[in-house]
C-alpha cells in the first residue's frame, strides 16, 4: 500500500467509510458503491478509489467478491473466554453464550456449537513432547477438531494425549461431536486423572493460507494461537492442546489475585 492511500486523496474516501461502517450507518452485509461511484463522488481517479477499497479490505472492514463488488463484512456474535469455561459443571455443555460485541455490557444469547475431528496416532514433536513429559517422537493420539457456532467455524483446537491415558475410550473415538457424553476431561476423571490446573499462552498472528480459508476470515483479520496443558493435582500433565481462534469470534478474560 502506497503512502498515498494513508494521506493523500485515497484517505478521505477511507476515513469517511470506516466512520460510516463502525457507527453503523452502512450496516453488515451492505454493498458499497462502484469504485467509479466512489471516484466521481470524491472527484478523484479511478485508481485513487482502489487503494481506498483495498485499505479498507486490509483493515477488514470490507470483503471483496470477484465481479460482484465490496461489502461491509459481516458482524460475528463474540464468545468471551475466561477460566469458568473450564469449570466441572460445564464439561458436557455444547450450548455457549456470545455477545454482540466484545463489551462486558452488550446483550447476550445462547449459541449451539458442534464440532468435526480428527483423530489418529503420531510422533509427539518437540512441543509436545516437552508438554506432555514424554520423549520426542513416542506415539500420542492426537485429536483434530474443528468447532462452529451455528454452521460457522470459529477456531480449530487440537489435543494430544499419552496413549495409555486415553487408549480404548471416547476421546478416540473420530465421531463428530464431544467425547463420550460429558466430554474429555470428565472421561479422565473417569480413569482416575482429575483435570485440577491449567496453563494457557496466547499468541496473535495473521492466519495462514489454509487457516484463512478454513475459518472463512475476510483479508486482514488475524488468529489468536492457544497453547493449554492440563494437568492432574500432582502434577501430572494429561493433555496438551493447540488452538487457532478467529480474532473478531473471541474476548479473552480473566480475574485473578495480585502474586506478592
Amino acid at each position: 500500500m502506497s503512502p498515498e492511500a494513508h494521506t493523500g486523496p485515497a484517505a478521505r474516501i477511507v476515513q469517511d467509510l470506516r466512520e460510516a461502517i463502525i457507527e453503523g450507518r452502512i450496516a453488515p452485509g451492505a454493498k458499497l458503491p462502484p469504485v467509479r461511484s466512489l471516484a466521481d463522488q470524491y472527484g478523484v481517479s479511478r485508481n485513487t478509489a482502489v487503494k481506498a477499497v483495498a485499505q479498507l479490505r486490509g483493515e477488514g472492514l470490507i470483503v471483496t467478491r470477484y465481479g460482484s463488488g465490496a461489502y461491509v463484512r459481516d458482524a460475528h456474535p463474540v464468545r468471551r473466554l475466561g477460566p469458568d469455561r473450564y469449570a466441572r459443571s460445564r464439561w458436557a455443555n455444547v450450548t455457549v453464550e456470545v455477545h454482540a460485541d466484545d463489551r462486558s455490557a452488550s446483550e447476550a444469547t445462547r449459541q449451539q456449537g458442534g464440532q468435526t475431528q480428527e483423530v489418529s496416532l503420531v510422533e509427539a514433536d518437540e512441543r509436545t513432547a516437552a508438554a506432555l513429559g514424554v520423549e520426542v517422537g513416542a506415539m500420542v493420539y492426537e485429536r483434530a477438531r474443528v468447532m462452529t457456532r451455528e454452521g460457522v467455524p470459529t477456531h480449530t483446537m487440537t489435543s494430544y494425549y499419552r496413549v495409555e491415558d486415553v487408549e480404548g475410550t471416547p476421546i478416540v473415538d473420530p465421531r463428530p461431536g464431544i467425547a463420550g457424553q460429558a466430554g474429555g476431561f470428565a472421561i479422565l476423571t473417569d480413569r482416575g486423572l482429575v483435570p485440577d490446573e491449567i496453563t494457557e499462552d496466547l499468541f496473535a498472528r495473521m492466519p495462514t493460507a489454509d487457516e484463512a480459508d478454513l475459518l472463512e476470515l475476510p483479508p486482514g483479520e488475524p488468529v489468536v494461537e492457544l497453547h493449554r496443558v492440563t494437568r492432574t493435582a500432582e502434577g501430572r500433565a494429561i493433555e496438551y492442546a493447540r488452538g487457532v481462534h478467529a480474532a473478531s469470534r473471541f474476548a479473552w478474560s480473566y480475574t485473578f489475585k495480585i502474586p506478592d
